[in-house]
């Protein structure tokens, strides 16, 4: 029963910590791997809840409902963006295409869950774009043009979990939500595990402590803070704090592995700030 405003700060610390977790799974085995591992756990841990709810008679509709939102927000977003970073993204640009997603949620928003997006919103929303751009940057790389497609992808992929969870509403408590989800995304990553070198686990210690990252800080923290908070809220206000993920990476990335934080970075930031207090205020005052 928290606040809206604390879960909301809670879902940009815990969402930004996945780009944490990217960097400490690129310095282990295999990211698939790490990635089947870390929904492999979750499930294990979650399941007596799951179990439990279906007892409790939790509908074929939710059940439906929740495998389907793992497959897009959990499999797709995650997969699509590794393999796309993979062929040869940079991460700046593959962080900028994702920042793309509060503008697709916002312009989908309304002709489907017909929540309405006002000027103002736009402009924030913009800004947004702009102080990532900023605080990001990125260079076009020489990647091959289908694999920005792939990153646009994972990016949509998320905009249609976001969009189908607010058009169906569901009352599945989070936790056996997080578990089918959980269970569904480690299904369809194992044969990616297996293609990329093997699907037993690693002993060693990077591996563990990405896993372990992953878990705690990126699937029940930033997975169970975002659908709390598109329970709670909108999905164009929800979409605009994922504008101020990159930024606080970056605070992250500056505390725990000693990256410079530059001007820029700074100067983009701010600009984050004010496009998601505009967009917060335009959502209260329509």
């Amino acid at each position: 029963m928290l606040p809206l405003a604390v879960l909301e700060v809670g879902l940009v610390l815990a969402w930004s910590s996945g780009f944490i977790g990217a960097r400490l799974a690129a310095d282990a085995t295999s990211v698939f791997l790490v990635l089947f591992w870390r929904f492999v756990v979750v499930s294990l841990i979650l399941m007596p809840l799951l179990f439990r709810a279906i007892q409790r008679g939790l509908p074929a509709r939710s059940l439906i409902l929740q495998s389907v939102l793992g497959a897009f927000a959990m499999f797709g977003y995650l997969a699509l963006g590794v393999k796309a970073i993979g062929l040869g993204v940079p991460v700046g640009t593959a962080a900028l295409i994702s920042a793309l997603q509060p503008i697709m949620t916002a312009a989908l928003a309304g002709p489907i869950l017909q929540e309405h997006v006002n000027r103002f919103q736009w402009v924030g929303l913009s800004l947004g774009l702009v102080g990532v751009s900023l605080a990001v940057g990125g260079s076009p790389g020489g990647a091959p043009f289908w694999a920005y497609a792939l990153s646009g992808a994972s990016t949509l992929s998320l905009v249609v979990a976001t969009i189908i969870a607010k058009a169906l509403p569901d009352d599945t408590p989070l936790l056996p939500s997080l578990a089918l989800q959980s269970v569904v995304s480690a299904v369809l990553f194992a044969p990616l595990a297996l293609l990329d070198g093997g699907i037993l686990p690693s002993l060693d210690l990077r591996f563990i402590a990405a896993v372990a990252w992953f878990i705690l800080f990126s699937t029940i923290g930033g997975y169970g803070l975002y659908w709390l908070c598109l329970r709670k809220s909108t999905a164009t206000r929800v979409g605009s704090l994922i504008y101020l993920t990159p930024p606080v990476t970056m605070i992250w990335g500056w505390l725990m592995f000693a990256e410079p934080i530059t001007t820029s970075a700074i100067v983009g930031f701010v600009i984050c700030i004010v496009g998601v207090l505009l967009t917060r205020r335009a959502i209260r005052q329509g």
